[in-house]
Parts: structure tokens; sequence; C-alpha cells
């Protein structure tokens, strides 16, 4: 939590907030060629703040007919015209589209709110701007997004019985489980949003203050922390969701370093409205960027078929295919199953034996990898954050292995960790690693989670049961899997007072573990 995490935190911001303005700029020559029919307009949001849009329209588009209407928010820190591509081909398909930039970033008005109210109250008024000024059709209306403008479409349907059909790509449905899991700051990750924030916006006070005080680790302030990050959750509203019943379509990575897979997965389970869950190799945001340039890109073809379908009553099939598709990182093709459980309907366990103390404050060499670029990484090359577990070292990391396993053990949905922990310091963190280790001890990172707690008693013990983030790998025939934990890494925030040790058990009446979901073969 000192100096050094402050300097890699600056630096991180620069480098990705840059890159990511970069990126924006490239992209928009060519939105901006391709979509020859788009109107640029202002729209008076909440509280009079004034939005920018586009309002492209199909070509025949004339006032005797009217169209489904699908509203576009930009994702975070990115401009207005990061949609045209998408909906200049949306427009030529037979939809009015209005993307609109969220109030706080570029030239739209107010302060950055993180999905608060007044983004939610926006993404209404949007709507009834489209219907008092272009052929949109009321019955008939969709919003989708990636990052930002994903989890604004799901609060927006929560709140809005007008919207139809939702697709949320790249999103969240739990803030504080996406930066705050196992309540321990994902701290690489916050900086990003903060820095392009910073960079392509205004923060609100109360933006800057939750920002300050994450950083800060302030407990004081973590109940308050956790309320802010409750009203800006889709999962907080699911019953309302459920009540509306829009389509939910939802799209994510599994490297996803801002929002993890998990709590997609989790949410996914509590809607009882037609939906669909996808999940490919990434990180955030990469998985659909290529659509944005126009490129064939799987997430938003099925976009349109959910939209299609749920708007139009295109009898495209979707709704009769497996509802959860994913993609391995490690292996071609999709998979298909009825639902999230089915996905790892076999559990394996591999036991974490006898008692082993670790020295906290130092890195072993196990890590999560980089934000955004060892997902990317993983994605075009599958060379993910790789360790060699024979030279971490055991003063300062755990290790437990697997036999070799004779066949291949494709690991699919959410590991879990299970062990007695006992440390000498009333506070701390511990990150867990499962691994994939070849023959000469190399480790490819299957998964990882940390964990963060409080109050505790000095050498007392307590269980600890954590869930990894949810993955799809394939292990080889040869191959083990290993559990590493340690005490630090630059993805996530550490708590542990200098000298601290932890010990972990397996008590004969309730033994340690780590339950692997293995897909059914």
């Amino acid at each position: 939590m000192g100096h050094g995490r402050t300097t890699l935190r600056t630096s991180a911001v620069g480098a990705v907030s840059a890159a990511l303005i970069a990126g924006s700029v490239v992209g928009l020559a060519p939105a901006a060629q391709a979509a020859t029919g788009i109107r640029f307009v202002d729209i008076t949001g909440d509280g009079g703040t004034i939005l920018k849009a586009n309002v492209v329209t199909p070509a025949d588009a004339d006032a005797s007919h009217s169209y489904p209407l699908i509203v576009l928010p930009t994702s975070w820190g990115l401009p207005q015209a990061e949609y045209l591509v998408q909906a200049q081909k949306l427009a030529n398909s037979g939809y009015i589209v209005l993307t609109y930039n969220v109030r706080g970033f570029w030239q739209s008005g107010g302060q950055i709110e993180v999905a608060g109210p007044p983004d939610i109250a926006d993404a209404s008024k949007v709507i009834d701007w489209a219907l008092a000024n272009t052929p949109a059709d009321p019955r008939h209306i969709g919003m989708a997004g990636v990052s930002y403008g994903a989890g604004i479409s799901l609060l927006a349907a929560a709140h809005d019985k007008r919207i139809k059909a939702v697709a949320a790509l790249s999103g969240w449905a739990d803030l504080i489980s996406s930066i705050y899991s196992g309540r321990t700051q994902h701290v690489e990750a916050a900086a990003f949003l903060d820095g392009a924030g910073v960079i392509t916006g205004r923060e609100s006070p109360e933006t800057r203050q939750v920002f300050d005080d994450f950083y800060a680790s302030n407990l004081a302030k973590e109940q308050e922390m956790i309320d802010w990050g409750k009203k800006r959750s889709v999962a907080t509203y699911v019953d309302q969701l459920n009540e509306n019943a829009p389509a939910v379509m939802m799209a994510n990575a599994w490297g996803d370093t801002i929002f993890p897979a998990n709590q997609y997965a989790d949410f996914y389970e509590k809607l009882t409205v037609p939906k669909r869950l996808e999940f490919r190799p990434g990180d955030h945001g990469t998985a659909e960027l290529t659509g944005l340039f126009g490129l064939p890109n799987d997430v938003w073809t099925d976009t349109e078929r959910w939209l299609d379908h749920y708007l139009k009553g295109a009898d495209n099939g979707i709704d009769h295919e497996q509802p959860v598709q994913l993609k391995s990182r490690t292996s071609g093709g999709y998979e298909a199953y009825p639902d999230w459980k089915s996905v790892g309907a076999t559990r394996r366990k591999l036991a974490l034996g006898g008692a082993t103390t670790i020295h906290a404050n130092v890195d072993s060499g196990a890590d999560g990898g980089i934000v955004f670029l060892s997902s990317i990484l993983d994605q075009v090359a599958q060379i993910p954050p790789i360790a060699s577990i024979p030279l971490l070292p055991r003063r300062w990391a755990a290790v437990w292995q697997s036999e070799k396993y004779g066949t291949a053990q494709q690991v699919r949905g959410t590991a879990k960790l299970h062990t007695t922990l006992t440390p000498t310091r009333e506070s701390g963190t511990l990150v867990a690693y499962l691994y994939d280790v070849g023959p000469l001890g190399f480790g490819k990172l299957v998964t990882n989670a940390p964990y963060t707690w409080y109050n505790r008693t000095p050498g007392q013990s307590f269980d600890v049961d954590l869930d990894l983030f949810s993955t799809a790998y394939d292990v080889p025939a040869g191959h083990r899997l290993a559990l590493v934990v340690d005490t630090v890494d630059p993805l996530y925030t550490e708590h542990n007072p200098s000298g601290a040790q932890l010990t972990f058990s397996s008590p004969a009446d309730d033994p340690s573990y780590v339950s692997v979901p293995l897909r059914e073969q």
C-alpha cells in the first residue's frame, strides 16, 4: 500500500489511459465515414444536463412508418463516435439508432456519477427524446452497450418498463464484487477507470471521494462505499428487472480485469426473463473491439440476432439455442449449455494437506499479471502469466500440486478454495492462484482471486472460503494442477502488517481443498 503502489498506479493510469484515447481517435475516421446518414443532436438529460448524441435512421425512413429503437450509451471515457459503425449496420437493417455520450464525459454536460441515479434518468430522457423526434416505435425499444454502456443499459431496463431487450457487453451486474471482491481493492482496475475519467471527463465530488477512500483503505467508509456501489448495481434491482421482463443478453471475457466473469454468472442465475450468457477469451472489451471497426465479430453478430428476435420478431432461432455459450481459452469452437450450473457439472477436489506457514509482504513471483495486457496476450497467443512452480520460494508461497493427469482436464466454471487459516496479525491479505503445470514445472495461470480479512484474533484459526474467478481452460494430459497462495500481487491492494505470517492447515474434521469444476465428458 506504500509509495511503490502509488507509483505503479500512476504509471498504469498514464499508459492505459493514453492507449484508450489513442484507440478512440483512430476509430473515429472509419466510423464517421461509414455513418453517412448521421445526425448530431443535443438531448436534455436529467436536471437539464445536455447530452451529445447521434441519431442514425434507415435510408428510407419517413414519418409514415415506425421503426424499433436501439439506444447505445457510450463506454467509460469514449466519445460518442464509438458505436457509429455498428449504428450504421443496425440502421441499415431497419432500426432507429441513438448513441449518446454519457454525462460527465467529453462534450456532454454534467459530472461523472458512475451509473448513478442521474445516469439512469438520462437513459429514459434519451428514449423520451427519440420517441418525440424520430419515427421510433414505443413498443419496440432496446438498449445495448459495451462496459459503462452495458451497466447503464441493465440499470435502465430495471427502471424503465419501455425497454424490451438489452445486450450488455463487458459490463457489470455487481460493482462491488467486481472491483472489491474478497474485500480486496482491485487497485489496477480502479486506477484505470479513475485515470480515464480524469483525462476524458469531469468526476463529481462524490466520485472523487469514493476513489480516494478506496485507495486509502478507509475502513470507516467501507459500508458507505458498499452502499454507493449497490445503488449502481443492477443486482440490487433484480426483482424489478424480472418484473419488467426485458430479454437480457450478457457477454463478457474470461480474463476481464475490470468486471470479472463471476459477477455476471451469479447475476445470470437470478434472472427469470429470456436470457443468454456468453463468455470468450480476452480482457475488458477486447472480445467486442473488432466489431466497433466494422470487422466480423461474434459478439456483435449475436447482439444483432438477439435484438432482431426480441424487437423485430425475427425467427432466427436464437431463442431455441442453448442459452449459455462459451469458448475455452485453450481450444477453438463454442460449447453450449442449458444453464450456468451445467458448465462445471463435475467437481474434482485437490487436497491441501499438511500445515504450511508463509511470511507476508513479499511477492513470491506468482501473480495475476498486468491489467489488460496479460489477458490480451492470453487471448491472441494463449500465453497467460507464467511462473516456475518449483522455484517459487516456499518462505513466501504455499504450494500444493495434484498428481499428473492421465487425460485432459477441461476446467469450466468457478473453482472454490476452502482452508483453515491462522494469522499472526489481526488483518491481512492472501491471493490464491490455480496453475496448469507442465513437465518442466512451468505453470500457466488458470485463475486467481484475492481475499482480505480484518479484526481477527492473532493466533486463532478461522475458515477461508474463496471463489476463484470463473474460467474455461483445458489442462493437457500429463500435466498437473497446482494451487499457490501468497500475499502480494500488483493487481490488488494488500493489507498485511510488517512481519505477518500465515499458517494453512487441514484439520481431520474439516480438510482443506480446492474444488475444481470440470466439464462432463
